[in-house]
């Protein structure tokens, strides 16, 4: 008996034994059908397969860009240099970019102003001393000159700034943190920001610098002074500043993603006065504005209209008072609101929908001197009052 169990218990072991290996056998099969079936597929199946494939993983908005953006930075990168100075607070550096084969670089003020020695490195690796010939506090620009062979030079051409519009990509090349021949892409944001000037009114505010223009493309502190480009390589701005959010742990600004740029039809206006005079004589109209006003200030006010240029205070003695432009004198509901100024909605019979247009068409169209038109609004009546610009002192 024990004999007979003992022989049943060994006859079930290796059936048991059979099962489990016809089991792993099977799943092995079933495990390769799908590779087998891959190579099944027909050669044109496969590459239509594949052909789908890469189209889903194209970035959309650079997909058309693919080659362009490379020839592009082969075409101006040779004009954009990295400026190394030292002022009397230190070091620092900062971008440009080559304008003629006269050796002018323009740059920004606030990199190159106050520097006691500056150097102006070329991505071919020369590395020469510069000299500043010229600045403007109000534009924020400055030209730097270097003695060196002209057959080295590669100028970078001005495009029109007035032909961009919002949408546009855009390329930025500078030096952002020393990383010299940087490029990041990006769109115009926005045109015609008004920044304040890097020079004070004589009551310790600052002046208004208008055509500004606005990009997402990624600008970092060494970007200031470099190229902002169209696809065609041409310069449609002089990156400038960023937009910051506070003050990072390790001490830097914390850029909000939002960069502007001096218009390029600016720099054509300044750059050649500063190349001659070393200065630029900046038209003065002597009054202040609130950049944008809700329904609520327009309701306060009284105004008939919520588009132009609401004048909020006249400077005395200077060119819009002596005109008769009158500025807000009678307080309102809303703190530090005053009624009673003018509305100004044209200049020289252009309509302007708030001051940052009245600003650029001043940047842009007039010099110290001219006399405009300025068509206002006052106490319900329209009217043409004649002024003749000033000079920012």
């Amino acid at each position: 008996m024990n004999k007979r169990n003992r022989t049943f218990r060994i006859i079930t072991f290796l059936m048991v034994i059979f099962l489990v290996l016809s089991a792993c056998r099977l799943t092995r099969s079933n495990s390769q059908t799908t590779p087998e079936a891959v190579e099944q597929v027909p050669e044109e199946s496969v590459a239509t397969l594949e052909a789908q494939t890469s189209q889903t993983i194209l970035v959309p908005e650079y997909a058309s860009l693919e080659g362009s953006l490379e020839a592009l930075y082969e075409q101006v990168s040779p004009g954009v240099v990295s400026l190394q100075f030292t002022t009397a607070e230190g070091n620092g550096q900062g971008t440009g970019f080559v304008i003629d084969k006269e050796g002018h670089i323009v740059t920004n003020y606030h990199v190159a102003s106050d520097a006691t020695e500056l150097e102006v490195h070329f991505p071919s690796g020369l590395k020469v001393y510069g000299t500043v010939i010229g600045s403007d506090m109000d534009s924020d620009l400055a030209v730097i000159k270097v003695d060196v062979d002209p057959d080295v030079l590669v100028p970078l051409t001005l495009g029109d700034s007035e032909a961009i519009k919002v949408g546009q990509t855009v390329v930025a090349i500078g030096n952002p943190y020393g990383l010299s021949g940087t490029m990041t892409v990006g769109i115009v944001s926005a045109r015609g920001r008004v920044l304040d000037s890097m020079r004070q009114t004589e009551s310790g505010t600052y002046y208004s610098s208008g055509d500004t223009i606005q990009t997402d493309a990624l600008i970092n502190p060494g970007n200031s002074g470099g190229p902002l480009l169209n696809l065609n390589g041409e310069v449609i701005g002089v990156n400038r500043a960023i937009q910051t959010a506070g003050i990072s742990i390790t001490g830097g600004a914390v850029s909000t993603g939002i960069g502007f740029a001096i218009s390029s039809n600016t720099v054509r206006r300044v750059v050649p006065s500063l190349i001659e005079n070393g200065s630029y004589a900046y038209p003065y109209l002597g009054l202040s504005s609130y950049s944008n006003m809700s329904l609520a200030m327009v309701e306060a006010l009284k105004l008939p209209q919520s588009t132009g240029a609401y004048v909020a205070s006249v400077v005395a003695g200077g060119p819009a008072d002596k005109a008769g432009i009158k500025g807000g004198t009678q307080p309102t509901s809303v703190q530090g609101l005053t009624t009673g100024g003018d509305l100004i909605i044209a200049v020289d019979g252009i309509e302007i929908k708030d001051f940052s247009e009245l600003m650029s068409y001043l940047v842009l169209n007039t010099s110290v001197g001219d006399q405009i038109t300025l068509t206002i609004i006052r106490s319900g009546k329209t009217m043409d009052v004649p002024v003749t610009l000033g000079q920012r002192q």
